[in-house]
Order: structure tokens, then sequence, then C-alpha cells
């Protein structure tokens, strides 16, 4: 929330890379501990390789690092958890939108 609100105007803020970052982390995370299983090593893979995964499909967010390591230590139960950071992605992306409105600023700056 802080780069959507603080930061409208940036890459790392706008709804492609918030919700897209997200999810592609998660499912970093989430090969990654299909390989590894649970623990530090995986987690630190997982988070670097999900940096790289956004980079290469152009949805920057590099808060969303912390999914994949939150994934690759955690093992969530994984259709729950994708639907919830789904929910939350969207919900953030909302929240900015309808703070930008109120504030009279542009959000985003552009969607695709």
């Amino acid at each position: 929330m802080a780069l959507v609100a603080g930061a409208p105007e940036l890459p790392l803020a706008q709804p492609r890379s918030v919700v897209g970052g997200q999810l592609l982390s998660a499912l970093t995370g989430f090969a990654v501990l299909t390989v590894a299983g649970p623990g530090l090593w995986g987690a630190a893979v997982a988070g670097g390789l999900a940096l790289g995964v956004m980079a290469v499909a152009r949805t920057p967010h590099s808060p969303a690092a912390a999914t994949a390591v939150i994934v690759a230590l955690q093992d969530p139960p994984f259709p729950a958890f994708l639907g919830l950071l789904l929910l939350a992605s969207v919900l953030l992306v909302a929240l900015g939108l309808a703070g930008a409105r109120a504030a009279g600023r542009p959000y985003p700056a552009y969607w695709f």
C-alpha cells in the first residue's frame, strides 16, 4: 500500500505489477517448494527467482518477492492462498484507486 499511495506513478505501483507480481511470486514460491521442500535455502531461491520472473513478465513489484519467500517457508494450502492473495491484491488496487480519486490524483498511470 505504501507504493500505491506514496508513489502511484512508479511502475512498481501499477495494477499490472501489484496483482501480477504477487501472483507470479506466489506461483514461483510454490514451484520452488515442490522441488526443494520448505526451508531457508528454498525460500532464498524462491525470492530471487520471483524477482527474475517478475522482470521477465514486466510486472515489477519488489515487495511481492516476500510472497515467494513466505510460500517457500510456510507451505500454505495452494488454492486458498492464491485466492486470498488475489483478493488482497485487487483490494489494494481498489483502495489505491479510491484514494487517488478522493485526492484528485491520477492512478493508475497505466493499466498494462
